[in-house]
């Protein structure tokens, strides 16, 4: 029960204090870009900049990470690549996650999900390959359909879809002690959550237009805006997200998920 409480509290307080610091309710007076974008976008009066909180995601392909750089650019946390499917471990996580925690940033784990393999298969490979240390806040589910793989582009039913995810996170958080993040595509979520897992933090891909204008009524706690992003410390372009919440709001959510066991 202890550990039920511990996952469920930074959830209800995300929630709640994001309910009070909407951005709808932020004034849209002109803010400059965070970080540089090789192709920025035009969202319009919701910019993703009006948000204090920015991190990066990252896999084996953004090479070698001056994480010092990375960190003193205005980068708050990252999302690192772990694992991909039953069998598949990113050949840079366990470098990325460690240099991430020497600076002081906050960090977690994320798995992408093969359909053609079964939720207790890769939830076994990634709780084998990803320490406890290295979930500093919770980690993150991928689901977003791969129509470019050379060995998976198998697209269940909905409702398999959903009782699979469910499984595979039942699995990480009895584990882990923290819940989950979802992080997903417009069609994915179109095809496959509308309306499902509102207990659950969800981290959205929306790099044309704000999310609340193509997510059917989905609060999000994170917002991947933008996949030509450049930070100092990375060559070539980045993923950059914004968190929902205000500064105040991310400092008390990472205090709590990062103490949940």
């Amino acid at each position: 029960m202890r550990r039920i409480l511990l996952a469920l509290l930074p959830i209800a307080s995300l929630f709640s204090a994001c309910s009070s610091t909407d951005y709808d309710l932020v004034k849209t007076a002109s803010i400059p870009p965070r970080f540089h974008d090789t192709d920025p976008q035009d969202f319009g009066d919701r910019t993703p900049h009006h948000h204090s909180i920015h991190g990066i995601d990252i896999s084996k392909w953004n090479g070698n990470i001056d994480w010092v750089k990375v960190k003193n650019s205005g980068v708050s946390f990252a999302f690192i690549k772990a694992t991909e499917g039953k069998d598949r471990l990113d050949a840079r996580f366990h470098e990325y996650w460690q240099q991430a925690r020497a600076v002081g940033l906050a960090y977690a784990p994320y798995h992408f999900y093969y359909f053609c393999s079964s939720a207790d298969a890769q939830a076994d490979w990634f709780i084998a390959n990803v320490p406890k240390s290295a979930v500093h806040l919770p980690p993150v589910l991928d689901v977003e359909w791969n129509g470019e793989s050379k060995t998976c582009r198998y697209r269940p039913a909905p409702e398999t879809v959903r009782s699979e995810m469910k499984r595979f996170m039942d699995r990480l958080e009895t584990h882990y002690g923290k819940r989950p993040i979802i992080y997903t595509s417009v069609d994915f979520h179109r095809d496959n959550l509308v309306g499902a897992f509102n207990d659950y933090h969800f981290w959205v891909r929306s790099v044309a237009k704000h999310p609340k204008d193509i997510y059917v009524d989905r609060r999000w706690a994170f917002w991947q805006y933008t996949s030509t992003g450049v930070i100092p410390g990375i060559d070539g372009q980045t993923d950059i997200n914004a968190f929902a919440g205000s500064t105040r709001n991310w400092q008390k959510w990472v205090a709590a998920v990062s103490q949940a066991r």
